[in-house]
């Protein structure tokens, strides 16, 4: 990582620390009150600036040196709990995701067990996507886990075993990915839209009624970037109507609401396994999960052509088997989630701490009685492409989820909303900025990029 050790900075950073001795007097001090036990330089306070100094340096190293905790995940030091983060040169790069950090723990692993999958030539459905389907079920909480080939097929399976099709309507939120609509289309049926809340990003259980009518047939309420809709409502009113429910928990794999996980509450509940998903493939993969044992049978008979035996379709189905590898993959990942589920909110408790009293950001708000898990950090600023674009500058990568609501997107003017017709996700839309949130982030890369939306913020 380019020019990031403490102290390795130019004469003008140098000029800038003011009193150095001072500072590293500091920071040597609260370095040897550290979990530093192992290598560590041994603290003294006689020290010259220019031993200190070299002592700096070796310190700053060893801060960026990961020690590998129980889960393969190295363990961050918090060595800006430590260190005067002014002391840290400023070109510090970092990524909005950091996919080889993930992997490399587990290569060897992962390598392995590919190698089992081709010596069993077990590539399409088969025993390791049965095995990983067992481990899900138990993960979730529920009776049943169905693998298929992606998320936006087991939300498109979920719909079509439950017998929706031509004619019906079937209630979601503007603000998500488009797969949500498209499984809808893709049964024949009509997306109704309904407006989010402000606090959770997610389904607003108050507009519901106003939406159903004899056509609806089901409500798609969706995890929002890792946290719950508010799940016991819609369920009540869905129950009042008749109502088949499928979470959208494709962001929120080991979420929970009221003690219960994501995937235990609807009816059945879609997941989605894409590389960059709190729990990813290799490729493409997806899941779905329920407690309804005859709804399980039809998804497993649909997803595979419609077998009920082979060469026997009893009905017209589709290709939707989960390939082997990936399941196999999959089941390594699965037993360090809940690590990297605790990493993750971690890292989003120190954006809370670095950004709770700066004026101009609102950071995401995680309900009482539900568990977040942070699949995107989004927070909400005014003049988010510019901000965006300063970030940039500054080497931070960030992105945006989702900039354009689905009710406004081209493929569905067929619908004819207009602009202001949910005025809350539209507003969001507007403003959502997405920084960096990794299980592998660190908390000095947490301050660099606190540190570049704080300049760019400023800015405006």
């Amino acid at each position: 990582m380019p020019q990031i050790a403490a102290f390795a900075f130019n004469l003008s950073a140098l000029s800038r620390l003011g009193n150095l001795s001072g500072e590293l007097d500091r920071f040597t001090q609260g370095f040897s009150q550290a979990k530093f036990t192992q290598n560590s330089p041994s603290i003294t306070p006689n020290r010259s600036r220019v031993e200190k100094f070299q002592l700096g340096t070796e310190m700053a190293a060893a801060c960026q040196q990961p020690r590998k905790n129980q889960g393969g995940y190295a363990e961050d030091h918090k060595c800006s709990d430590i260190l005067p983060f002014s002391i840290f040169t400023s070109d510090m790069r970092v990524p909005f995701l950091d996919l080889k950090a993930h992997h490399d723990p587990m290569r060897k692993e992962i390598t392995e067990a590919v190698s089992e999958v081709i010596d069993a030539s077990a590539f399409a459905g088969g025993p390791f996507v049965e095995r990983f389907e067992k481990s899900l079920a138990n993960f979730c909480q529920v009776d049943h886990a169905i693998g298929v080939g992606s998320g936006t097929e087991s939300l498109w399976l979920a719909l079509l075993a439950n017998g929706i099709g031509r004619g019906d309507e079937v209630i979601t939120v503007p603000s998500t990915f488009i797969a949500t609509a498209e499984a809808i289309s893709h049964v024949g049926a009509k997306p109704v839209f309904v407006d989010i809340m402000e606090e959770s990003y997610n389904m607003d259980p108050s507009k519901l009624e106003a939406a159903i009518n004899s056509k609806t047939k089901a409500i798609i309420p969706v995890h929002l970037f890792g946290q719950m809709a508010d799940m016991d409502p819609i369920m009540l009113i869905a129950k009042k109507h008749g109502l088949f429910v499928v979470e959208d928990a494709a962001q929120a794999i080991g979420a929970e609401y009221k003690g219960r996980r994501a995937g235990a509450v609807g009816h059945c509940a879609s997941f989605s396994f894409y590389p960059g998903k709190n729990l990813g493939a290799l490729g493409e993969a997806g899941a779905i999960t329920t407690n309804d044992s005859d709804l399980a049978k039809r998804i497993r008979i649909l997803r595979d052509h419609g077998q009920t035996e082979k060469y026997c379709h009893s009905e017209i189905g589709w290709n939707g088997r989960m390939d082997g590898i990936q399941a196999a993959v999959l089941d390594i990942k699965l037993k360090r989630l809940d690590d990297s589920t605790r990493r993750r909110r971690e890292n989003a408790a120190l954006y809370h701490d670095q950004l709770d009293d700066f004026d101009g950001v609102i950071l995401p708000a995680e309900v009482a009685e539900y568990k977040h898990v942070y699949h995107v950090f989004s927070i909400r600023v005014k003049r988010r492409d510019k901000i965006m674009d300063d970030m940039a500058k500054e080497g931070i990568g960030c992105a945006i989820h989702y900039p354009v609501p689905i009710h406004l997107q081209a493929a569905y003017q067929d619908l004819e909303y207009e602009s202001g017709s949910f005025p809350v996700a539209e507003q969001c839309a507007s403003e959502f900025l997405s920084l960096p949130m990794f299980p592998e982030l660190t908390s000095l890369q947490i301050s660099r990029i606190v540190e570049a939306l704080k300049k760019a913020v400023r800015s405006i």
